[in-house]
């Protein structure tokens, strides 16, 4: 297999998992270990910003609504709400690059996350189905969505579309189109923000000469037009379904790995 297949299967499986709730970071972990070589932490944040980039251009009408009318009380409420369930992720994800943590290198970790996640899926999609239709963002669900994105970054295999859905399902925004905009659009600053982070890290430490940045383009190009389908398909399948056969997916999964790969692999 050449390498330019593999970056190409790495931008695939990076903009088919970045959005739906199954863990983009641990199915690139999965992917590297298993025959698609291990990446630099640039080129994996920035084909993750290829991801994002494709959820830009589906929002765009929302982004510019939020932006050009600002002024509007309901419009600026909002966006108030976003800056905030960003800036918590920002400040604990400084804080966790502070005090050195590093992301696990071993698939069991993962595995793990995938089972518990996938379980804690099916269990709150219950709980959420419970409650009456709020589609209104709560001041408690921006906080909520904020510490979960970053919880997510820093458990592999829990997902940030997951981690932050739920979250805004559970505590306040029970619809489920309305917990899925609100998600994605803070995922917007917030892996921008991270690209940018380590862009900056790379060329302050010297290492853009040995960057590979052909391979990062072209993981970059994949992993957006991947997921602009992905995500597409997302947003009308939530419509009229519950995320449960993600669940499933997820358990079944995380259960064959921790069958079949051996402890520490």
């Amino acid at each position: 297999m050449t390498d330019l297949l593999r970056v190409i299967l790495l931008g695939i499986i990076e903009g088919i998992t970045e959005f739906l709730p199954i863990s983009s970071t641990g199915h690139l972990l999965i992917a590297e270990k298993f025959g698609l070589g291990a990446r630099s932490d640039l080129f994996n944040i920035g084909i993750q910003a290829g991801a994002i980039l494709a959820v830009t251009l589906i929002y765009w009408k929302r982004i510019w609504q939020l932006s050009t009318q600002w002024r509007d009380p309901a419009n600026r409420d909002y966006l108030l709400k976003l800056a905030v369930a960003f800036l918590i992720t920002a400040v604990i994800g400084f804080a966790a690059v502070k005090l050195g943590f590093k992301l696990p290198e071993t698939v069991t970790p993962v595995a793990w996350a995938l089972v518990i996640g996938g379980f804690w899926m099916i269990a709150a999609e219950q709980l959420a189905a419970r409650q009456p239709e709020r589609s209104a963002v709560t001041w408690k669900v921006a906080i909520l969505v904020g510490i979960a994105q970053m919880v997510a970054g820093i458990f592999p295999g829990t997902s940030r579309s997951a981690a932050t859905i739920f979250a805004a399902m559970l505590f306040g925004t029970s619809n489920r189109a309305a917990a899925t905009e609100f998600a994605f659009l803070v995922g917007i600053p917030t892996m921008y923000a991270a690209t940018g982070y380590e862009l900056l890290k790379v060329v302050k430490d010297g290492g853009a000469a040995h960057e590979d940045w052909t391979a990062l383009v072209v993981g970059f190009v994949v992993s957006a037009i991947v997921a602009f389908v992905a995500v597409k398909w997302l947003l009308g399948y939530i419509r009229s379904h519950t995320f449960t056969p993600f669940a499933i997916y997820r358990i079944a999964l995380g259960v064959a790995l921790l069958l079949l790969v051996p402890a520490g692999a």
